[in-house]
């Protein structure tokens, strides 16, 4: 498709905007040299660029998403509307509480269904993101160790399995790094973990299910070791779908906690925002946690208390509040039994997908799997030369977006899949079909594979040097 500086004429317009009702106030040397280059089309031209535009995105409404890890979940379109409430998007950011008690009580009832949820007692809802709301769990455990002195503390353990963005946020909070081996079940070599830890040791970063997609049958004893060696434990949210309303990681031993309202609780994410990943922790460390808690006094009224010694502010006052908004309204439309019949769900689309396939792709782990699997194409490459990155062309001929393409990288050619639970049996054995299909065209014509995609708008790219050299100013014809 064209670009919309393609698509511009000198000249075009249209003049449906109002006239200006401000005061034109223009710097008296503008910092630009030049007039901005902005596009000139008409407004049928404008809406049809738009039109077309959207038909080259993909998303759950298109087709099956089953990126592993961080998938797109159900979007209620209810979320949508009454985060469009304009007693909810009309407010400023910084107004005095008294005159915004509804969102403050929104934002109270929220906290305390995460805490219900998680089993912890305290949250802020500050943090923009997953990794953001990472960090802040990395600021409580610093905030805690140096409030009583044990400044010898500086090392964070972090399993082989996780998700990238644990060490960088530990890192990012000054902490030193300390990777541990899984074994051979993919989960945390206890062995491993006990000849860690130490009187140096800070904390645990912890996904549990972890992103190989079990859950960790031996996480008493591994919050139990970080604990006796006076560390604490941190629990990364991105895999709470497998488990939410029906297994808590407050009662796992977590002390901290992060939730993705944008993953787990309905917003969508597409695009790297908007996002929520609020810090949620144990009552012992909720003096450290940044921004306000909303309290209810006995006449009903809400007031934003600052904690004692609050690691200070990490965001905005109150976070991405209309991102809050959609998840409040996504756990009240679930309600208790909603909220644990979403993770049973996830969890049955997985492992249905995975008994189906395993005869044709061997699995990571042959085990009972929570919300999410992991594929090894290592075999076939051996064999045929065909990887994952050639079974994942070759399924966007068939219209279903890609798994997640080597992560983790303790797999090796890993396709990691998460069903979601949103999907229809027809959907899941559909795509089971699609990639049976797939597995038996490359053992018959290994190098057409190599040659996938053939139907998409553009065929394979050079996605090396798309990522090193990426093309990201029009050049207006200057060369």
């Amino acid at each position: 498709m064209k670009l919309v500086f393609e698509r511009s004429r000198s000249g075009r317009g249209t003049a449906y905007l109002p006239a200006l009702d401000v005061p034109e106030v223009l710097p008296d040397s503008p910092e630009r040299g030049k007039p901005l280059r902005l596009p000139e089309l008409p407004e049928i031209e404008v809406d049809r660029h738009y039109t077309e535009l959207a038909r080259e995105a993909y998303g759950v409404n298109d087709g099956f998403y089953p990126l592993g890890s961080c998938t797109m979940k159900y979007n209620p379109a209810i979320d949508e509307v009454v985060a469009s409430l304009t007693g909810f998007k009309d407010i400023h950011p910084q107004q005095p509480g008294e005159t915004v008690q509804g969102s403050l009580e929104l934002i109270h009832e929220t906290e305390h269904a995460l805490c219900e949820i998680t089993g912890v007692d305290s949250f802020s809802l500050q943090p923009a993101a997953g990794a953001h709301g990472e960090f802040t769990g990395m600021l409580l455990i610093k905030a805690y160790h140096t409030s009583r002195g044990d400044t010898k503390r500086t090392k964070i353990i972090v399993p082989d399995s996780a998700h990238g963005t644990n060490p960088a946020s530990a890192a990012m909070a000054g902490f030193e790094v300390v990777s541990i081996a899984s074994d051979e079940h993919g989960c945390v070599d206890l062995d491993a973990l006990r000849a860690a830890v130490g009187e140096d040791t800070a904390g645990l970063m912890l996904t549990n299910p972890n992103t190989v997609g079990l859950f960790d049958p031996h996480i008493l004893d591994i919050t139990k070791i970080v604990h006796d060696a006076g560390g604490l434990c941190y629990y990364d949210g991105a895999n709470l779908n497998a488990i939410m309303g029906i297994a808590r990681p407050g009662d796992m031993g977590f002390d901290v906690v992060h939730l993705n309202l944008h993953k787990t609780f309905a917003t969508p994410h597409g695009g790297g925002g908007p996002g929520s990943g609020p810090s949620g922790c144990k009552a012992f460390l909720a003096p450290f946690l940044p921004g306000t808690r909303t309290e209810e006094s006995p006449e009903g009224t809400f007031t934003e208390v600052r904690g004692a010694e609050s690691v200070g502010d990490v965001r905005s006052q109150r976070g991405n509040f209309l991102v809050v908004v959609k998840a409040y309204a996504y756990i009240l439309s679930l309600g208790r039994e909603g909220v644990a019949h979403t993770a049973e769900s996830a969890v049955l689309d997985a492992n249905y997908m995975m008994a189906k396939l395993k005869d044709y792709y061997p699995m990571a782990y042959d085990t009972i799997c929570m919300h999410e699997f992991v594929m090894t194409l290592e075999k076939m490459k051996h064999e045929i030369g065909v990887s994952a990155l050639d079974v994942a062309k070759a399924l966007l001929d068939e219209g279903i977006h890609p798994p997640t393409m080597y992560f983790p990288l303790i797999v090796h050619e890993a396709l990691m899949v998460e069903p979601t639970e949103s999907e229809t049996k027809e959907t899941l054995d559909a795509a089971v079909d699609v990639l049976i299909r797939i597995h038996d065209e490359a053992y018959r014509d290994p190098e057409k594979m190599h040659r996938m995609p053939y139907h998409t708008p553009v065929r394979r790219l050079d996605e090396v040097k798309a990522a090193r050299t990426p093309v990201i100013r029009y050049n207006f014809g200057e060369g």
